[in-house]
């Protein structure tokens, strides 16, 4: 299987417009599976009866097919870059929520209770002491659901999107391999390079981990 490295240096511009459009739906889908995770996370914290049926729904989201999820929001949202979205995000629920709940858990009581003893409000404990403190394993849960986003993105290739995914369709339906192969390796780079990024965010945020070490 050979490479025509001339079809790569005459795309350039698609190839690049592709990977943008790939790693924008995938960021997007995490960016909204954090903003309805982290709600639900500290409700199935805090509220025990709740945590194990929230629990129970994101994984019971996660078992429906991508393209599934796809065809079922067709008649909603269309074939739209908000499909795409709205599919990726589900299937970030069930590790965001589980990974910010187990954050949350991992907390010492003692840490809590010295800052209640101190006054603080319970939303400002939240925000100043266990969601910091719950970080790394809340990041740990953003690192894995970004990748598996990037992923999955190219299933979208189905109903008209799918950023890189397309090249994987123009490449089997010429017998053309370059472009397969392109979209392989770039959606590797892109889950490489944004898992990084992930880690050094992560290592900015958290001075008291590297202290500790």
């Amino acid at each position: 299987m050979t490479v025509d490295w001339s079809w790569i240096g005459d795309h350039t511009h698609d190839l690049a417009s592709l990977a943008l459009s790939h790693l924008q739906a995938a960021l997007l889908a995490v960016f909204f599976g954090l903003l309805i995770s982290l709600p639900l996370a500290v409700v199935a914290h805090r509220v025990r009866a709740l945590r194990g049926a929230l629990l129970g729904l994101s994984n019971v989201l996660f078992t429906i097919p991508s393209i599934a999820i796809f065809v079922l929001l067709l008649p909603v949202s269309g074939l739209t870059r908000t499909t795409t979205v709205i599919g990726l995000t589900v299937y970030t629920l069930v590790v965001l929520l589980r990974n910010t709940v187990e954050g949350l858990d991992s907390v010492p009581v003692k840490t809590k209770e010295a800052a209640k003893a101190m006054g603080t409000r319970p939303l400002r404990t939240l925000l100043t002491v266990e969601l910091p403190l719950a970080l790394p394993v809340i990041m740990a849960g953003v690192r894995i659901a970004t990748v598996m986003s990037i992923s999955l993105v190219s299933v979208a290739t189905y109903i008209g999107d799918g950023g890189l995914g397309q090249l994987f369709t123009d490449g089997f339906q010429r017998n053309f391999p370059t472009p397969v192969i392109v979209g392989v390796v770039l959606t590797l780079l892109l889950a490489l390079v944004a898992d990084a990024l992930l880690v050094a965010i992560q290592y900015v945020l958290t001075p008291w981990t590297r202290r500790r070490a």
